[in-house]
């Protein structure tokens, strides 16, 4: 089962974060990263640039509208997503309880009801093989 770990934070401002503090994290992210790569649950992860340097397009409207900026001014916003392939919610938690962000973010672990796998959909009830 497909589960999106969504890491939600406040984003610091620019000099808030120490270059210190900064390498600790990446650090730990990387051994995050080994981890779930070496227990073969990794199935994608990204970290998010600031949500100021986002785009937004709709066609809500019938015509095409892009802005510049995020979708919503928040205090938190998404800052990165990991996707794993677990058995169960327990163990998804068990991940996201280990991920370094949840020292000062909020994960939010969300099953997928789809998702993608060498071109083609897949679901829990029909996984690709």
């Amino acid at each position: 089962m497909h589960y999106a770990l969504l890491l939600h934070n406040a984003e610091p401002a620019e000099g808030q974060v120490s270059a210190e503090a900064m390498t600790q994290m990446q650090d730990a992210f990387g051994a995050y990263l080994t981890s779930l790569h070496e227990a073969g649950v990794l199935r994608a992860a990204d970290i998010l640039a600031p949500a100021a340097s986002s785009t937004t397009l709709t066609l809500r409207t019938g015509s095409l509208q892009v802005q510049d900026g995020p979708f919503a001014v928040t205090k938190e916003a998404l800052a990165g997503a990991f996707v794993i392939d677990v058995p169960d919610l327990d163990a998804a938690l068990g991940w996201a309880e280990k991920c370094p962000a949840a020292s000062y973010a909020v994960i939010e672990v969300r099953p997928a009801a789809t998702w993608a796998e060498n071109g083609r959909w897949s679901t829990p009830e029909c996984p690709i093989s």
